[in-house]
């Protein structure tokens, strides 16, 4: 309507012009035949010369009116289209033009075969993105002590890492229910068999304050609660991936009765898609929340200053190469009767194991990579001889014999007990601090390395996509299989350049994750957000390709942030299937 009218009066001027340029033409007209009556022949016409010339003039000048006049009007026509969508097209402008120059720039540095080279170091592309965990303007503030349904207590099951996705999920479910949470219990009595408890490995009062706004978290239930039971706390075990309506029917109205309910061997019991809120909440604990102890975490920085010093990079490799690992995959390894034998022994402990193909289990790609095919893929990958190795592990299955190749290929080899000798020892007999310590450094490595898609190659992976996109790869172990079983029938070269194309999507980029898959716990994608082009060319000082330190440079706890940045979600369906939908999958925990 608007647009209509702003026609019509852009007409209106020209239209009064053309009405005076015809009453004076026509005026101008009639004093001419008066003069032809009484001029000479001469003067006649050269009178009808001048009448001519005037009406030449006076039409171009009409033709000109009309012509502005049109010209105006079609600009307040499209103005007026403009304005219908100015709303989207001003929130979607920066976006547009950040996808524009960074496509640009993905194709700009291209190697001969036409193919851009890829940097094995750092993901060029990982400086648009930050980790974003701020708590909504609409969330509401925890739930009192004393105005709450109840007391959840939180058994926790498997390794240090399968525990941390409980105790992660925990605090989300107590939020759920508008409960007060009992800081959880730990796991003694898994394969590692480590009695250490929460304080142990945890900064209990970190965990508690970072949480205040979040959820109310006691140390043990108050003795005059428990003295006015009736009877004891109601112990049940929920389904894997429970859904929060599932919590809500079922848990909700025991703890409203019982007043304490204690869910046990809790491990990935809630479901991997919840709201944002929810999400946000989860990346609050797993990367903020869960601090390690001052003891471990000195420790863990201590080898990581220890590792830089002899190289300014260096890359971490978790090759969750154990026996019981290996036992539970069902893989063969060229051990003959001895090896069958020993990892028929290790699965008797897990009596819901099927029985499975190992041949068909490697095709599958569910077969960890042996210590030596990890190195010919970092090696195929790009990295030198004299790239530094920090290898997080347990016991190695095969011992020296096993590591001999990859230490071939990287002389530069190092573990926890070669950097740490005498500090180590008071960690030896807790299996969950040593893992501590691997994690620290794997956290702070230029490069992770996973061989497995256990929970410790899921959280760090998903933490190091928070801090800041660091350089993550996962073998394609399916695709690689095959190409290690045939490299004897290529040379180095070719080898290199399948073992490339086999990696693309698994070397840790923001976008390698398609929508429709991944778990939370490794692809948070709620708690990642995309950073405005015009921060990120300032960072640089317009340099968009320089290359800056692995430590992400962004502030994840200034709530004003949020505000400054514009969040590019990317949604992602349903969780695939993982290692943690099986009862009996501890051997998987890291």
């Amino acid at each position: 309507m608007g647009v209509a009218k702003a026609w019509r009066f852009s007409l209106t001027p020209a239209a009064a012009k053309l009405a005076l340029l015809h009453n004076g033409y026509n005026n101008g007209e009639k004093k001419q035949v008066l003069s032809l009556k009484s001029s000479a022949t001469a003067t006649t016409a050269t009178t009808i010369t001048k009448t001519t010339s005037s009406l030449s003039q006076r039409k171009q000048t009409v033709s000109w009116s009309w012509s502005w006049s049109l010209v105006c009007g079609l600009m307040l026509f499209g103005l007026g289209l403009i304005s219908l969508f100015t709303g989207h097209v001003a929130s979607d402008l920066e976006w547009y033009s950040q996808r524009l120059v960074k496509n640009t720039l993905y194709y700009s540095k291209l190697n001969g075969n036409g193919r851009e080279a890829i940097d094995v170091w750092k993901s060029k592309y990982s400086k648009f993105y930050y980790g974003c965990s701020q708590r909504g303007p609409r969330y509401a503030p925890a739930v009192k002590e004393r105005a709450s349904n109840g007391y959840l207590l939180i058994a926790t099951s498997g390794g240090l890492n399968q525990q941390r996705t409980g105790i992660t999920d925990a605090v989300v479910v107590a939020r759920i229910l508008n409960a007060t949470l009992v800081v959880p219990e730990l796991d003694h009595h898994s394969y590692w068999k480590d009695d250490s408890d929460f304080i142990h490995i945890f900064d209990v009062d970190w965990f508690m304050s970072y949480l205040a706004k979040d959820v109310t978290i006691v140390r043990r239930v108050p003795e005059k609660v428990m003295r006015n039971m009736d009877k004891p706390p109601y112990t049940m075990r929920v389904p894997r991936k429970s859904e929060p309506e599932y919590y809500i029917e079922q848990v909700l109205p025991i703890l409203l009765r019982r007043r304490v309910v204690q869910l046990t061997k809790f491990d990935y019991r809630l479901s991997s898609n919840l709201d944002d809120e929810l999400q946000k909440l989860r990346c609050r604990v797993n990367y903020h929340a869960l601090k390690f102890t001052k003891s471990i975490h000195e420790l863990g920085q201590k080898l990581v200053m220890r590792m830089r010093r002899m190289e300014k990079r260096f890359i971490a490799v978790h090759l969750r190469f154990e026996p019981d690992m290996l036992a539970f995959s069902g893989c063969y390894y060229g051990g003959g009767d001895k090896e069958r034998y020993e990892f028929a022994e290790i699965r008797k402990r897990w009596a819901t194991l099927p029985d499975l193909n190992a041949e068909e289990e490697r095709k599958r790609g569910k077969c960890p990579l042996t210590p030596h095919e990890v190195g010919l893929m970092l090696r195929a990958l790009g990295f030198a001889n004299d790239t530094y190795l920090y290898v997080a592990s347990g016991e190695i299955y095969g011992g020296d014999e096993t590591l001999r190749p990859l230490r071939e290929l990287f002389p530069n080899f190092y573990t926890k007990e070669m950097l740490a000798n005498e500090e180590l020892k008071p960690f030896l007999p807790f299996s969950s601090r040593l893992a501590a310590i691997d994690y620290i450094v794997s956290d702070e490595s230029d490069v992770f390395v996973t061989n497995n898609n256990g929970n410790m190659a899921k959280i760090l992976a998903g933490r190091r996509r928070y801090m800041g996109h660091k350089r993550t790869i996962r073998p394609n172990a399916k695709r690689l299989s095959a190409l290690f079983m045939a490299r004897d029938q290529m040379d180095w070269d070719t080898f290199a350049k399948k073992v490339k194309s086999c990696q693309k999507g698994f070397m840790g980029d923001p976008d390698e994750m398609k929508p429709g898959r991944g778990e939370f716990h490794e692809f948070p994608e709620t708690c990642v957000c995309e950073k405005p082009f015009k921060d990120i060319a300032k960072s640089n000082d317009g340099n968009l390709l320089t290359a800056g330190k692995t430590k992400s440079t962004f502030s994840v706890e200034n709530p004003g942030e949020k505000a400054r940045h514009m969040s590019m979600k990317r949604k992602i369906g349903k969780d695939r299937i993982s290692v943690g939908d099986n009862e009996d999958d501890e051997i998987f925990a890291d």
